[in-house]
């Protein structure tokens, strides 16, 4: 339990290191696109909850998740079902001002998806703003686990299981393995093939690489 509660305050409380890093995140999105406010933005795989507490929202937010919908939705947003690497027609044949997606490419399901998420991102915008972590900083973020990331599948489920950092831990192996399997972290190369034309940020933590950001401003 006092494990658990040390994740809370490094990385789920609202006043934690993670949320610091996250507003950090956020101002340099802000400044990277200086009119967010008038902005109409696409958010694959994000929550309408990140946008309310944002320092600086834009227009208007289109989020598109496998999740169900919330039961409150603001005016100024609008939420919808779906799969970010085959979205519907009528999301797909839609323009947006920016492409925001935050620690979701890693979850999409291996290359073959992180392709098809990437053509996604692409055709819905001129500009874009993609955030990964990276594979190689030495704490796998989503357990906060050393080196977790470099393991095997077999250790990697046991740690899934028994890591007293972790979220939620799973209450049997099969879903344990479902974790582990579509959490799959990527590297600069990888970020570069995906996003070719676009600026790789690198977003560090004592000198090392944290995580990766796809940036196109959509600016000539």
């Amino acid at each position: 339990m006092g494990l658990h509660a040390l994740r809370f305050r490094l990385v789920d409380s609202e006043n934690s290191w993670g949320a610091k890093r996250r507003q950090r995140r956020a101002g340099w999105l802000a400044e990277t696109f200086p009119d967010l406010a008038q902005m109409s933005v696409i958010d694959l795989g994000g929550r309408v909850s990140t946008w309310a507490q944002s320092a600086v929202r834009p227009k208007h937010v289109h989020v598109v998740n496998l999740e169900d919908a919330p039961a409150d939705v603001p005016e100024w947003a609008e939420v919808d079902r779906g799969d970010a690497c085959a979205l519907p027609r009528h999301i797909a044949s839609r323009r947006y001002d920016l492409v925001f997606s935050n620690s979701v490419l890693e979850h999409v399901g291996g290359h073959e998806r992180r392709l098809r998420f990437a053509e996604t991102v692409h055709a819905l915008a001129d500009a874009h703003w993609v955030q990964t972590p990276y594979r190689y900083f030495p704490i796998e973020p989503h357990w906060i686990a050393p080196g977790m990331q470099f393991t095997p599948v077999r250790l990697r489920v046991a740690v899934a299981r028994r890591w007293p950092l972790a979220h939620t831990r799973p209450d049997c192996r099969e879903k344990a393995i479902q974790q582990v399997l579509w959490t799959e972290l990527v590297d600069r190369s990888q970020m570069r093939h995906y996003f070719p034309h676009s600026q790789i940020r690198a977003e560090r933590l004592a000198g090392l690489i944290k995580s990766l950001i796809a940036v196109q401003t959509g600016r000539a």
